[in-house]
């Protein structure tokens, strides 16, 4: 293993064992923090230094799965390139990034410029090494911790929408695991049931929440046909009803759309599609 100079201006550092998500002293922008079982490292980006991960600690910068032999010896290494930190992958096992993205053996994939928990997804346990990337410096406001805490914005929804995207989405928010959305079919039967009055049908309830996709997909990636290859299968509404509970614009509070009879709910906005 490669060694690491010390001092508070060398361009490599030894770390402790504890969190990189804050608590950062001011640093050079582009500098990288590693860490995972027993410490880790700070790498300035004019280094040149690659920083390896893996099982075997006299081998790597960081150590990540200790005692897992499932876990390669050096399973990755993260680079600096093209004025970027790439994450590297040689071992047999994937890394899962936030969101649920698997790089794969011998894939690369960028790292946000951000904290980013990242995991080696073995057979018998997750492994959890962190990093965090310093972005540039600039003036900020600090929010007093007794502040009000704020309410996301979310996107607007009429009346229509919100129902329509409440049912077909409701397995994400009771939630059930490996949650899909609902088929047209399985939507129209529903709503059918609850509001006879409407006369459901599969074309109208698709017809609403592809409306409403192509409205978000100018600022939300991921709703268009030709974003995605084939086969689609759900992935449009998939996307379409993470990028409302992540944005919560939909919840769980949502569901009594399914259980109360006809009428709008509160705080959404019209007019209807």
């Amino acid at each position: 293993m490669a060694s690491a100079k010390h001092g508070p201006r060398s361009k490599v550092d030894l770390l402790p064992k504890e969190s990189v998500s804050g608590g950062l002293p001011a640093d050079m922008p582009g500098s990288l923090y590693v860490r995972g079982t027993n410490g880790g490292i700070r790498v300035a980006p004019d280094a040149g230094f690659d920083v390896v991960f893996g099982r075997c600690e006299p081998d790597v910068h960081v150590c990540v799965g200790l005692d897992d032999p499932y876990v390669s010896r050096q399973h990755g290494f993260i680079t600096y390139e093209n004025a970027r930190w790439v994450l590297c992958n040689l071992g047999n096992l994937p890394i899962r990034l936030p969101g649920g993205r698997l790089v794969l053996t011998g894939h690369r994939a960028p790292l946000p410029v951000a904290h980013t928990p990242l995991f080696i997804v073995a057979p018998r346990q997750e492994h959890l090494f962190e990093t965090r990337i310093v972005m540039a410096s600039h003036p900020a406001t600090r929010v007093p911790q007794e502040a009000d805490t704020r309410d996301p914005n979310g996107w607007p929804l009429s009346t229509v929408e919100r129902l329509v995207l409440v049912c077909l989405g409701q397995r994400y928010l009771r939630p059930e695991p490996w949650p899909q959305p609902l088929t047209w079919a399985q939507v129209a039967d529903e709503l059918g049931r609850l509001r006879p009055a409407d006369k459901w049908t599969a074309k109208r309830a698709a017809h609403i929440v592809t409306q409403t996709r192509k409205r978000l997909s100018a600022k939300v990636p991921g709703l268009l046909e030709e974003e995605i290859p084939p086969p689609l299968g759900n992935t449009l509404n998939h996307n379409l009803i993470m990028a409302l509970l992540v944005s919560a614009t939909i919840g769980p509070s949502d569901l009594r759309l399914l259980d109360e009879p006809a009428g709008p709910p509160p705080g959404t906005v019209d007019p209807i599609p």
